[in-house]
């Protein structure tokens, strides 16, 4: 049974696998670095290891499973939160939030749950008709701004009314999406 640390941010719940004995640490470089009085570390996804402290920002709860990820994809991409900012829209018009550089992480396992053949998840999410709601802001401008992304130019109508519903009903781009996609409700 793996331990793992559970974090709470903003967009989600996250975890890094946690060890507090030595024989635990199931990995060669693991066992170079970390020593007994370092215990408990946790690891990251890239192999990274920190001490672990019960005080950390964000730390909810100390968890078992046989499973490689610990959370449910709706508990790591808060589904149709009212505070989403940024993330994914399904066709069917729910939302999975993530940060400013999580999409790629998100789309991982958004498409791992609901595409489980695709070897490109973002990809495969947008052939699929997810809409990608990105931060616009490329370094040059003085504002953020949310950007609603469609591969193929297609919208749903539940997708619609999600934008209406999280305020993005009037950008510009969704303008044209549901301009050129009207006559296919």
């Amino acid at each position: 049974m793996k331990k793992y640390a559970i974090y709470r941010s903003v967009t989600g719940y996250y975890f890094y696998r946690y060890y507090d004995e030595i024989d635990q640490l199931d990995e060669d470089r693991l066992r170079t670095f970390v020593t007994e009085d370092m215990l408990p570390v946790i690891v990251d996804e890239r192999g990274n290891f920190y001490r672990f402290q019960e005080d950390d920002y964000g730390f909810v709860r100390i968890t078992e499973s046989d499973k490689d990820c610990p959370l449910r994809v709706e508990e790591m991409f808060f589904k149709n939160s009212p505070d989403f900012k940024l993330g994914w829209i399904s066709p069917d018009g729910d939302t999975y939030s993530c940060d400013y550089t999580g999409h790629t992480k998100a789309a991982k396992y958004l498409s791992a749950k609901f595409y489980p053949n695709e070897k490109l998840p973002e990809r495969a999410l947008l052939k699929a008709g997810w809409l990608k709601v990105i931060d616009s802001w490329n370094g040059t401008q003085r504002e953020h701004r949310q950007f609603v992304y469609s591969l193929n130019g297609c919208i749903t109508k539940r997708q619609v009314d999600t934008l209406f519903d999280i305020g993005l009903y009037s950008n510009e781009e969704v303008k044209a999406l549901i301009r050129d996609n009207e006559g296919f409700w």
